[in-house]
């Protein structure tokens, strides 16, 4: 079974039956594993999980390029992680006191193999694929959807002001160099 992890949790708790972990900064029912992401030196294992979903929370974190690093570390070679974040063009980005970061359609970019500041982290990762997101549960923000993710630079350097998006969706997959992935 594969081994997956729910980073910041909160009360959307994942079954353990399906091989969930799920994390968060506080101790709710159901959180397995309680832990401040701003932290250094997580006490997970290295190459621990398959699969991990961190969906609204590295714009929470005072450096999330740590925290992306450590979650590479505790991913194993070839798994995939799942995020989500609000962009930066998006009052969902502005709106929350809490959040420290801003994200757009190309900030991962930087995290491939290969990229021209790859240097900027040990952390890598093969972007598998990105998405922006017009509203959570809305078809009437289908065609928008459609159209801009057909041209998603031209949307980000010249229309994302006037049709700002809710969220970016990345499916991202950890390379590590001279790790084979599992099985």
């Amino acid at each position: 079974m594969e081994k997956k992890l729910n980073i910041g949790s909160g009360t959307d708790i994942k079954p353990k039956i399906e091989g969930w972990d799920n994390l968060d900064i506080c101790p709710l029912p159901g959180v397995d594993i309680v832990l401040d992401l701003n932290s250094s030196n997580w006490p997970i294992a290295d190459n621990t999980y398959d699969y991990i979903e961190c969906k609204m929370v590295l714009e929470h974190l005072n450096d999330w390029l740590k925290s992306i690093e450590e979650i590479w570390r505790i991913a194993k070679p070839g798994a995939k992680l799942i995020v989500h974040v609000p962009p930066f063009a998006s009052m969902y980005a502005a709106i929350d006191p809490t959040h420290k970061s801003f994200f757009t359609y190309h900030t991962f970019e930087y995290l491939e193999p290969g990229h021209h500041f790859e240097y900027y982290s040990k952390a890598k990762f093969n972007i598998l694929k990105r998405y922006i997101r017009y509203s959570w549960n809305s078809f009437r923000n289908f065609l928008p959807a459609l159209i801009f993710n057909a041209i998603p630079t031209f949307y980000s350097r010249y229309l994302c002001f006037i049709f700002p998006s809710n969220s970016l969706e990345f499916e991202l997959e950890v390379v590590k160099p001279g790790e084979k992935k599992d099985g």
